[in-house]
């Protein structure tokens, strides 16, 4: 079976989607592939001689802690961003994290996270909702570019979570993910405390248990040690991430 970076090459990919239960729709998977298959199937050789090593879920959690502290800190190193940096991101894509994280303006992985060009890859969603094309996206950085760890990202004072606590009828497509959100609320709606806060702690938790639910490929890496999923919680005051367990 041919491998890149460690992981499940394209076409084995294509295989991989094709067995029941993935939990995404197959135009997804052709629209993710295409996207990304510069980086895949064209030099091979190249690709294949210099491609680094994947980074364990533990090294790339503490990664993303470290850059974290020093955004908070206002001591930021903003790697990888270098011209030279450009040019090598430009041949492959090895990104050691991947972030399911909400499209708020307000946090952006790179930033907050204090990482470079092709360090991470993003899938960001009103809410941080575990939707079907977000499954699949975070299928092939996994299962094709090698991320190990991904972090469902949350954040103080999210407007998809409020929304869904409110429960009042939406315009446009705004209630699709709206409802997605809603179930995370269910499960804390009696609880004492803040609904919004407890709710946004519970969507976190909630998008992160989909991933394995929903997946085959995802719950497939998880099982053999290849992939660590967590949640976090941004305070948009402090820049702080908080893992929740």
């Amino acid at each position: 079976m041919s491998k890149v970076n460690g992981f499940v090459g394209r076409r084995n990919f294509l295989k991989l989607a094709g067995v029941g239960g993935v939990g995404i729709g197959a135009s997804a998977v052709g629209n993710v592939l295409l996207s990304g298959e510069s980086a895949v199937a064209q030099t091979p050789t190249t690709v294949t001689e210099e491609k680094p090593q994947p980074v364990n879920p533990q090294a790339a959690l503490t990664r993303l802690l470290e850059g974290n502290k020093r955004f908070v800190e206002g001591k930021r190193l903003t790697p990888n961003q270098s011209k030279l940096r450009l040019q090598e991101t430009a041949e492959a894509q090895y990104p050691f994290a991947a972030i399911l994280g909400c499209a708020d303006s307000r946090v952006p992985a790179e930033i907050v996270f204090d990482q470079g060009l092709g360090d991470l890859f993003v899938v960001r969603v009103a809410g941080n909702v575990a939707s079907q094309t977000a499954i699949g996206s975070l299928e092939f950085a996994t299962a094709v570019l090698g991320a190990q760890l991904i972090v469902v990202l949350g954040h103080a004072r999210c407007g998809a979570v409020v929304a869904a606590a409110k429960g009042d009828p939406l315009p446009g497509r705004i209630g699709v993910f709206v409802e997605e959100i809603k179930p995370a609320v269910e499960r804390v709606r009696n609880k004492t405390g803040s609904l919004e806060e407890n709710s946004i702690i519970a969507n976190v938790q909630y998008q992160a248990e989909k991933l394995g639910e929903s997946s085959t490929i995802l719950r497939g890496l998880i099982k053999e040690g290849k992939l660590k999923v967590v949640g976090g919680r941004y305070d948009l005051a402090s820049g702080k991430v908080t893992l929740l367990t």
